[in-house]
């Protein structure tokens, strides 16, 4: 038993892939884990992951921090001309 089955009462982590618009549960289970937070996702709740990275996320804040950790800004555009 892991400490989210204790905590949440969890049967076990769902292996999934996330599809573009859906995903498709690979091996059964309650939750995924956040790949940010690293909080529990009840499979019911999930909304937000990334097909390219194949991680799910808990909220959308979540999911623009992973985007901004591996997109950072290369610079910002200079209105003035010098």
């Amino acid at each position: 038993m892991n400490r989210f089955e204790r905590l949440f009462g969890l049967k076990g982590e769902a292996r999934v892939a996330y599809l573009n618009g859906e995903y498709r549960v690979e091996s059964p289970g309650d939750f995924v884990v956040c790949a940010v937070t690293g909080k529990p996702i009840a499979i019911a709740d999930l909304k937000y992951w990334s097909v390219e990275l194949q991680e799910p996320y808990s909220s959308a804040e979540a999911s623009l921090k992973r985007h901004l950790e591996l997109h950072p800004r290369r610079g910002r555009a200079s209105g003035s001309t010098g």
